[in-house]
């Protein structure tokens, strides 16, 4: 009996690998962990940050995009596969224009965590950085 038929998540990998997202299960193709490595290997470029950092203020047309994320519309292009392909955004079609959103507002939790996570480490850093000027 496979993960989808005892009722545990199934999903796809980047790669279009079946993995069944069960800690511990005996029959799972990837573990838990590798599957949330391959997660943030997906969140772990600028580009696909900047893009969701947008899609967390609001819906955006490609058009929309690629002035404030500032690279070239082929290289948008794939970053937004990309993340199509990982379920963080969805399309809508509107004319010719493409339409981008989160699939989930759960994307731009994960960034403000991030954004809080990431201004601790700064101001520790910032900081120490004080002290040991402060010891000259």
């Amino acid at each position: 009996m496979g993960g989808a038929e005892r009722g545990w998540p199934v999903s796809k990998d980047l790669h279009g690998r079946r993995a069944v997202d069960v800690e511990g299960a005996g029959s799972v193709s990837a573990p838990l962990y590798q599957l949330k490595a391959e997660f943030f290997k997906t969140l772990g470029h600028p580009a696909r940050i900047r893009v969701l950092e947008l899609l967390s203020e609001r819906e955006h047309a490609v058009s929309e995009m690629l002035p404030k994320v500032g690279i070239e519309p082929a290289h948008l292009s794939q970053q937004l596969a990309v993340l199509r392909r990982a379920n963080l955004v969805v399309t809508r079609r509107e004319g010719v224009n493409v339409h981008y959103s989160l699939a989930s507002p759960r994307v731009a939790e994960l960034l403000r965590v991030a954004r809080e996570i990431l201004s601790g480490v700064l101001a520790d850093q910032a900081k120490l950085l004080g002290d040991l000027h402060a010891e000259r």
